[in-house]
């Protein structure tokens, strides 16, 4: 992991009410030592976004952004108050932290449709607290996928620092972005605007140009966050880095591609 950050989860079982036998949620927690105000996120183009999406949107308005929240299973699209429940989320997660609600960023990916457990995951949420360690961005890796064959993890020295990046998909996977959730974590100091122009940029060179079943999912997600601990200013190189992330991850979910 770059400086500055920790990663926890934990998976628990619950009872979806759309379909009443037991499943298995893996909660999926990316939290910052400081809130940071150096963050940037790309969404997808559909037309029928999901709440984590529309709820992201408004954090790109925030000031700072301390945590992402991620479960997989259900993707919390087209479900009854799927704001407001991807809401009380992040408000149990950021009390956990000691953030404000609207420094955590919630992710889902899964079943469409459904809703998502909340009582069961703010019960799971302490566990996931629990386990927070700055080691390695694995545990992260592994916690995204859903149908995806194996973890997907890319990284890229730049200077002192590092860029680090993850991602999930495997299917529905066609621009505008892919059934994606990709999350890019840096401990080099990039300024806020330079790094949301940075990441348009990126994107557009690799994970909007890829294709495997020209399905576009309500859910894309790319999120890019620094600590700002490593001091830089060569701007050019980090760009080379953060492009060389995304177009590896990119080549991985259709190498991935079901």
């Amino acid at each position: 992991l770059p400086a500055g950050f920790r990663i926890g989860g934990t998976r628990f079982e619950f009872m979806p009410k759309e379909a009443p036998k037991p499943a298995k949620m893996t909660l999926t927690l990316i939290a910052l030592e400081q809130p940071t105000t150096a963050f940037a996120a790309m969404f997808t183009r559909n037309a029928f976004p999901g709440a984590p999406i529309i709820v992201g949107r408004k954090r790109l308005l925030e000031p700072t952004l301390g945590a992402v929240i991620i479960n997989n299973k259900i993707s919390n699209v087209c479900a009854p108050d799927g704001v407001a429940t991807s809401e009380q989320i992040c408000a149990a997660t950021a009390k956990h932290l000691g953030f404000t609600p609207a420094q955590v960023l919630p992710s889902s990916t899964g079943v469409i449709g459904w809703s998502l457990p909340a009582e069961a995951i703010i019960a799971a949420l302490p566990n996931a607290v629990s386990t927070l360690a700055g080691e390695s961005i694995l545990p992260a890796a592994e916690g995204i996928v859903t149908t995806d064959l194996y973890p997907k993890i890319r990284r890229a020295q730049v200077g002192a620092g590092s860029i680090v990046g993850i991602a999930k998909g495997a299917g529905m996977i066609e621009p505008n972005m892919a059934t994606m959730l990709v999350y890019i974590l840096t401990d080099i100091a990039v300024p806020r605007a330079e790094l949301r122009a940075m990441l348009t940029r990126a994107v557009d060179a690799s994970f909007n140009a890829i294709s495997v079943d020209s399905d576009t999912s309500t859910s894309d997600t790319v999120v890019a966050l620094s600590s700002s601990r490593v001091p830089f200013n060569d701007w050019s190189a980090f760009e080379r880095g953060l492009h060389q992330v995304c177009r590896d991850l990119a080549e991985d979910v259709v190498r991935n591609g079901e």
